[in-house]
């Protein structure tokens, strides 16, 4: 074994060493962080090792399961049994009687592959020593017999050593090359380890950085999340192939099906756990393109979904799937009394009545913090007070709100229905007198409540009758979305002011000091081409007048949507506003699909060059490089037909 690389890292808020093993647990639950190849990791169990003399001359074993799974600790505890005999020397010190190690069996889970079969998933056994600050990574395989041992390659192990006062070094030791195979896959290159794996350690040991969320699938098993997933992306795939909707198909279709396979994955547990032989029923409020729909009912599930536009999808997805285009006012009349369960993915505005219905509906059966935090927790605390135990989890889709709040246990027996419909009906009152409440798609949520004096109060005011018949519409106020959605995005702004705000900005630029120069050496040209400065959205701002400001802040992101909108001239990294200078192209990050290649084709020289008439110096690209018509003369016919945008 000998040292892969080693990086100083300065603590300087008392970090470390809880920091490194926060860090060494990233690299144990989440592998796909760092490693791309890998979808995750299983932790199958895990456990306390006792230095000391057993029965048998082998460090005592006491096994706590991982994910509440008995036979995970059964397992850990044989294996250890199997290899503790063969573990490096430094892991059964026999000097540091009563200290203890850390066992954690994982399962690494492959992604697919574009091509060929899966790779197949790779046990590891994890001994973590905070006393000598290491932690290290056996890779196991079967031998003959059935029995687990440890390979005799890929043995790594990540260190952690004070050197003094507030400094640190993150060390990875390793084989020699000759001891390490790399299948690409599981395991990168030797090299990989000190110059990808490293530094991210090295990051993660010293950012005090607390999430809000839950990690990712925290409720169902990962390795089984991984197959079901892929079986159900290879089951659909053709849907993004024949995508009619204008939106991104590989987001949507695969996004419904991680969200899909979560559910199917939850559902089956919760059967075992209750002992039920039928397959639950749902109900998706704001099901949206129905996709979602479509996959639970053809996965046995039997439901329907509900929203207030219907998709031009809808219609692809034949009689089997129950899609129904209708407003839904929380009341009497949407309670749903034959469903299982109630799905809000993009429910939107309705999202905080979800566990109000499905608990009344079960009752006629039988900050410092981010206003998107504040927004779950107060739907959390909807559930609460409908007398539901409230989990929290996240899904794993292309997504930055992931999280999912699920009811599937009540606090109350069915006897009390009455009080907890009375506590209901009490609440919402509250919050109707006393609070300030404002949901804004897209935007966020944000409630001010009052002092709990003055909803005691407000609720001893609620007449007893009105309690009694508060089941007819739940809260008058209530606003459904419309169901032709108005378009904020700036799209629908006069085209002359837009033209007005893209010209001021761009001048602005070109005007600041001091100047951005390129050389432009086209056809022999020296001539300088001006790009202008990079100036803050704040900046810009300052130099628009309130009426333009007003407009524009009606528009959900505002000056910052209006720019980006015009991508052929700015473009807006980290806050700041450049001038777009079409000779620097990105690389792309991966292959256009064929349908957006095809509208790119289609749209070439379909629109004139904006800075062909109003830069100072002309365009910095030649006629037949430039991708907008330079004049009139070179303006070609659009062959795409404009759709309207179907809100998701």
């Amino acid at each position: 074994m000998g040292p892969v690389g080693t990086v100083a890292v300065r603590d300087g808020g008392a970090a470390l060493p809880g920091g490194f093993w926060a860090a060494v647990r990233v690299w144990l639950e989440k592998p796909q962080v760092a490693n791309r190849r890998l979808c995750g990791a299983a932790i199958d169990a895990e456990g306390t090792v006792l230095l000391g003399e057993g029965e048998e001359g082998f460090p005592c074993l006491t096994a706590v399961p991982g994910g509440g799974r008995e036979e995970g600790a059964a397992e850990l505890g044989r294996l250890w049994r199997e290899v503790s005999g063969h573990l490096p020397p430094s892991l059964t010190a026999r000097g540091r009687r009563g200290s203890e190690l850390r066992a954690v069996l994982r399962t690494l889970l492959p992604r697919a592959r574009p091509a060929g079969p899966p790779a197949p998933p790779a046990k590891e056994l994890v001994v973590q020593d905070v006393y000598s600050g290491t932690a290290t990574f056996l890779p196991l395989e079967k031998n003959k017999e059935g029995k687990y041992q440890i390979k005799k390659c890929n043995i790594y192990q990540i260190q952690l050593t004070h050197i003094k006062d507030k400094e640190w070094s993150v060390s990875i030791v390793a084989p020699s090359s000759e001891d390490w195979f790399s299948d690409g896959i599981t395991y990168p290159k030797l090299a990989w380890l000190g110059n990808e794996l490293l530094p991210k350690l090295a990051k993660w040991s010293v950012e005090q950085k607390h999430s809000e969320f839950r990690s990712t699938l925290s409720f169902i098993s990962i390795a089984k999340y991984s197959k079901v997933y892929q079986e159900l992306k290879e089951k659909y795939k053709e849907m993004v192939k024949v995508w009619p909707e204008v939106t991104d198909p590989e987001k949507f279709v695969y996004e419904d099906v991680a969200i899909a396979t979560y559910l199917l994955i939850l559902w089956e547990e919760e059967r075992k756990e209750k002992g039920l032989a039928k397959k639950q029923s749902f109900v998706d409020l704001g099901c949206g393109n129905g996709l979602l729909v479509h996959i639970l009912s053809n996965e046995g599930h039997s439901g329907r979904g509900i929203d207030v536009r219907r998709r031009k999808i809808w219609d692809m997805y034949g009689p089997e799937t129950h899609l129904e285009e209708s407003s839904i006012m929380p009341g009497d009349s949407h309670l749903f009394p034959d469903t299982d369960w109630l799905i809000g993915n993009h429910s939107d505005e309705l999202t905080p009545w979800i566990p109000v219905i499905a608990a009344r509906k079960y009752s006629r059966r039988q900050s410092k913090k981010t206003q998107y935090r504040e927004y779950l927790d107060f739907v959390a605390e909807v559930g609460s007070v409908c007398g539901f135990h409230v989990e929290e989890d996240c899904l794993r889709i292309p997504s930055t709100k992931r999280v999912c709040l699920i009811g599937k246990n009540r606090t109350y027996p069915a006897t009390e229905c009455a009080l907890i419909d009375n506590q209901i009906t009490r609440y919402i009152h509250n919050r109707q007198t006393c609070a300030v409440v404002t949901c804004d798609r897209g935007v966020g949520f944000n409630h001010k409540d009052c002092s709990d004096d003055v909803c005691k109060e407000a609720a001893s005011e609620l007449p007893e009758n009105e309690m009694e018949t508060a089941g007819r519409i739940w809260m008058p106020g209530f606003q459904p979305r419309e169901k032709v959605e108005q378009i904020r995005n700036c799209a629908a702004l006069p085209r002359d002011f837009v033209d007005d705000v893209v010209l001021k900005v761009a001048n602005l630029l070109l005007n600041a000091v001091p100047q951005k120069s390129c050389s432009n050496t086209h056809s022999g040209n020296m001539n300088t081409w001006n790009q202008g400065e990079s100036l803050s959205l704040r900046e810009v701002a300052e130099h628009l007048n309130k009426e333009t400001l007003k407009r524009l802040k009606s528009e959900y992101g505002g000056l910052q949507t209006l720019l980006k909108n015009n991508h052929q001239v700015f473009e807006v990294l980290n806050g700041r506003v450049h001038i777009r200078d079409w000779r620097k192209k990105k690389p792309s990050r991966k292959t256009k699909p064929e349908v957006k290649r095809c509208l790119s084709a289609e749209a070439y020289k379909t629109r004139l060059c904006w800075f062909f008439i109003h830069h100072p110096d002309g365009c910095a690209l030649p006629t037949e490089s430039c991708p907008y018509a330079h004049g009139t003369e070179e303006l070609r016919q659009s062959q795409t037909i404009k759709k309207k945008k179907h809100i998701q």
